[in-house]
């Protein structure tokens, strides 16, 4: 079965640097495209970063220049590289790949405060 494990949360000072991790398994990784979504307390979740297959990368407006998504298909791991962190950042973050149906890893908190 398809499933999705994030890692790598943790609490930053704004301006710091968090890397997230995203295991998968249960499909062939390297075929298919992958995002990592967020959600603040009471907003909706929003889609951060997306990975294709063919590696090329997509980013919501607020990250662009700080957050920088990446994949190693020998690992079976995407990353999500958070650089130059705000206090808007914070949230939990999520895994997501649509197979037919989506598939979400279980998230993984991060807060950005001084």
């Amino acid at each position: 079965q398809v499933q999705l494990v994030e890692s790598g949360g943790g609490s930053v000072q704004p301006g710091g640097s968090l890397r997230l991790s995203c295991v998968a398994s249960g499909f062939t990784f390297s075929r298919f495209g992958l995002s990592w979504y967020r959600q603040a307390p009471g907003k909706q979740r929003e889609l951060v970063a997306l990975i294709t297959s063919a590696g090329i990368t997509n980013y919501l407006d607020s990250v662009k220049g700080r957050f920088t998504i990446s994949r190693d298909n020998a690992k079976n791991t995407m990353y999500l590289q958070m650089n130059s962190l705000k206090a808007e950042d914070t949230a939990v973050y999520y895994c997501h790949i649509l197979l037919g149906i989506s598939y979400w890893g279980q998230g993984t908190q991060v807060t950005v405060a001084s």
